[in-house]
């Protein structure tokens, strides 16, 4: 594996975090020298790292690692549960930069001092992220707002950290195994369009609008908006909302809390964004959902958001239902419909890893199983078969599966199963309405008023041609001809043969009528029948093999 020079120092970084957490085999495929020490790499390997030393590895490593340890967190079809768990402290808990940082950003974003833009500006941040932090604020007019401030320099050093990463992904998708099933380079790009849209604050206080308005009608969910005017690239301002994150309530508080109301409404949010509206806070980790103080849900951090083409929304409602009532058989074949299938794919495998699945989680009892859960294992055993399933079903999943963490904090006793089949009706029809736009309505009618325009010529000219005879069905096979003349040819060998033993027969009958005529004493008729089959037997056997030796040796395309 070729290296660039200015790469060389970040990539023996990565190949001895892979050597060090149990990937050698990975490192020693890669083979480039000097990369490593093997006897430092062999001592680190055997000290067995707890996995909560990989998120401080990933935190020296910089900002792009620490967002991908936050991706890794929430894939459970990858990493054990130790692994996430110690990684899901990248969420919220990132090393802060200085004030002095922010206030040059700030300042040179909004392109106005600091002390004119806000009547207060708290220097203490109040959270740090791997891509930015956010200080509280004030308004001029006394509005209280939060200030999302992306850290300096970090779009410079995320391009340089994925080229590293694209070579290592090209290498292990060209020349491993592991690489060939998983795509390690589709990963990356979609990490990195993920990350990119990130970095664009201007996006997500857009993302912010759209989902906050899909959202109006439940009244127990807040989205923060955006205050646009002090918005920029790098700097997003919006609404502070008063409250504290789930993870902080104490025992008392949760006592005291109405909880399933609260996920319900919830539950059936993400269902209406995730299947109906298109476009869905993709990222609902404890930290980014809070409880307010007049008792609704805040979601923050709209930077990552999934999408969903109607098409897809329609497998994704099926599955969610095939899979809360437990339908294997349903479920696999729904799967293998909407997933790419690799030359290695074993069907009957990736079935009976479903139908075991199944059973499993009904011998725990319908209302136990984690649909979230459920929708990474069938990910990962589609992955082991040689499925390539769609990234919107592994988002789905990891979603899914953070919301049901999310439930389980404010309500121990809530049902995701019962609330998505409690809610499929509606959620069927809305996307019936859904469907029923005006746009879609005019194309439709469009569509007929074309269709009953030309019926009738068109009827005509087939009644037409039938009067006439002169209605024909044209079947067009492929490689016809090659079909036709191996036939001919089966059937001229079969002929030939029954002319041969018609000869050899009548030979024999001859033999017994005698004649003047006689070879080698005995009758000649029949000894020319019999040295003609002779002959003819003689050139068909020839003719197989020289037909079969020149088939064989015929070259392919």
């Amino acid at each position: 594996m070729k290296i660039s020079a200015s790469h060389f120092k970040r990539y023996k970084q990565i190949a001895t975090l892979l050597w060090k957490y149990g990937r050698a085999d990975l490192v020693r495929q890669m083979d480039v020298p000097d990369a490593i020490d093997p006897v430092e790499a062999d001592k680190s390997a055997a000290e067995k790292p707890a996995p909560e030393h990989l998120a401080d590895d990933l935190e020296a490593m910089g900002p792009t690692y620490v967002k991908l340890g936050q991706v890794l967190a929430s894939r459970p079809d990858l990493l054990p549960e130790p692994y996430l768990i110690a990684l899901a402290r990248l969420q919220d808990r990132v090393k802060p930069f200085s004030y002095a940082e922010v206030e040059q950003i700030v300042t040179a974003e909004l392109g106005v001092r600091m002390s004119k833009a806000f009547a207060r500006f708290d220097p203490e941040p109040l959270a740090a992220a791997s891509l930015g932090q956010v200080h509280l604020a004030a308004l001029r007019d006394g509005r209280e707002v939060v200030v999302k401030v992306q850290r300096p320099n970090i779009r410079q050093q995320i391009a340089e950290d994925f080229e590293v990463l694209e070579e290592i992904a090209e290498f292990l998708d060209a020349h491993t195994e592991v690489g060939h099933r998983y795509r390690f380079t589709a990963v990356l790009e979609e990490f990195r369009n993920t990350i990119q849209e990130e970095l664009n604050y201007e996006q997500e206080a857009q993302n912010l609008v759209t989902v906050g308005k899909n959202l109006e009608e439940f009244e127990l969910i807040q989205v923060p908006q955006p205050v646009k005017d002090y918005s920029t690239r790098s700097v997003l301002t919006m609404d502070f909302v008063q409250g504290r994150k789930i993870t902080k309530l104490g025992p008392l508080a949760r006592l005291e809390l109405s909880g399933a109301p609260l996920v319900d409404e919830l539950f059936k949010a993400y269902l209406k964004q995730v299947l109906i509206d298109g476009i869905f806070h993709a990222d609902p980790h404890p930290g980014n959902v809070f409880l307010t103080d007049d008792g609704r849900i805040a979601l923050l951090d709209l930077g990552m958001v999934g999408h969903t083409a109607p098409g897809m929304q329609d497998n994704l409602l099926k599955l969610l239902l095939m899979i809360s009532e437990g339908k294997s058989e349903e479920a696999a074949d729904l799967v293998i419909s909407m997933s790419e299938k690799l030359e290695e794919f074993d069907a009957p495998a990736f079935r009976r890893h479903i139908r075991q699945l199944m059973i499993q989680t009904q011998a725990r009892g319908l209302q136990h199983i984690n649909v979230g859960r459920s929708l990474i294992t069938v990910s990962r055993s589609a992955s082991q078969s040689g499925l390539v399933v769609p990234s919107e079903l592994t988002l789905l999943g990891k979603t899914l599966l953070q919301l049901d963490e999310v439930g389980r904090t404010l309500e121990p006793e809530f049902d995701p199963n019962e609330a998505i089949r409690r809610h499929a009706t509606d959620l069927m029809t809305r996307r019936l309405h859904h469907d029923m736009s005006k746009g879609s309505v005019m194309s439709s009618v469009l569509e007929m008023k074309g269709f009953m325009t030309h019926l009738p010529s068109r009827l005509n000219r087939i009644m037409d041609a039938v009067t006439n005879s002169e209605l024909e069905v044209k079947v067009k096979a492929v490689d016809a001809k090659i079909v036709l003349d191996g036939m001919q040819k089966i059937a001229n060998r079969i002929t030939t043969g029954i002319i041969l033993a018609a000869l050899i027969i009548g030979a024999s009958l001859l033999m017994r009528v005698q004649t003047s005529f006689q070879l080698f004493g005995y009758p000649g008729l029949a000894i020319l029948c019999f040295l003609a089959a002779a002959a003819g037997g003689f050139w068909l056997v020839l003719s197989i093999f020289y037909h079969d030796e020149k088939v064989r040796h015929k070259p392919t395309r």
